[in-house]
């Protein structure tokens, strides 16, 4: 795994370096958001780590920036672990966010996850691994001039690709797979969000809900869709969301 890390903590960076680099992880450490785009351009990376308070533009400028151009995972860190922080976050094209100080090994945790989602299974796997007999998964979905290749992390409406983040791409696979039928909010969570659910009594973290909306009104507009007259995703209210097949 490739990770670079934007972020002005010296020491941090250097226990991660030290964390990291034995679990297989190229870290690559810059202090700014300026270097940091300069070394998205460079090379690629499977992930990127993104500190909130930088020096110059901040984290939430720069995950804008970055979202212009680049799909690659991102993972936000900060010492702000307020709710409109994580709110913001996930709006603008974060994958996930994680509050410091943290365990290493949690951050490890998540960006295996952000990988995850970001290079779904190919044909013939299952979310069930090796239990039971399911079917295989189909690498290419075809919903009206919206095509979706699996393996290959790209999404076409039109011939025209889709740039859309990790999340946005799982969310839309998900649909697909079930084009026609209603998805339930627990449904889209469980598949997309399994890493951010928060078990309080059978409950889901709002912050998770509320992402999730976020994630799908994204989607929405990258396909250009309207919310009042949907013609690609349609809200079941209360339940979920439909990915509508042309009529």
């Amino acid at each position: 795994m490739r990770a670079l890390l934007i972020d002005d903590d010296r020491e941090l960076a250097r226990l991660l370096l030290d964390y990291l680099t034995p679990h297989g992880v190229e870290l690559e450490a810059v202090e700014t958001g300026a270097l940091g785009l300069e070394r998205l351009e460079a090379r690629g990376f499977d992930v990127v780590l993104l500190d909130v308070m930088l020096p110059g533009a901040d984290g939430f400028e720069i995950c804008r920036r970055i979202r212009r151009k680049h799909d690659v995972p991102i993972v936000m860190l900060t010492a702000r672990g307020e709710d409109t922080d994580r709110i913001v976050g996930l709006e603008i094209g974060a994958d996930d966010y994680v509050p410091k100080p943290f365990n290493p090994r949690e951050l490890l945790a998540r960006m295996r996850a952000v990988l995850r989602r970001a290079r779904p299974p190919g044909p013939g796997t299952s979310s069930q691994g090796n239990r039971g007999a399911a079917p295989a998964l189909a690498a290419r979905l075809e919903v009206g001039d919206l095509v979706i290749d699996v393996p290959g992390h790209k999404a076409l409406m039109g011939g025209r690709e889709l740039g859309l983040t990790s999340f946005e791409f799982r969310v839309l696979v998900v649909l697909a797979r079930r084009a026609g039928e209603t998805v339930t909010r627990e449904e889209l969570a469980t598949e997309v969000l399994r890493d951010h659910r928060v078990k309080a009594g059978g409950a889901y973290d709002p912050i998770v809900d509320r992402s999730l909306d976020v994630h799908v009104s994204h989607l929405r507009h990258k396909l250009g869709d309207v919310a009042r007259e949907p013609r690609r995703i349609r809200t079941v209210r209360g339940v979920g969301y439909v990915l509508l097949r042309p009529s």
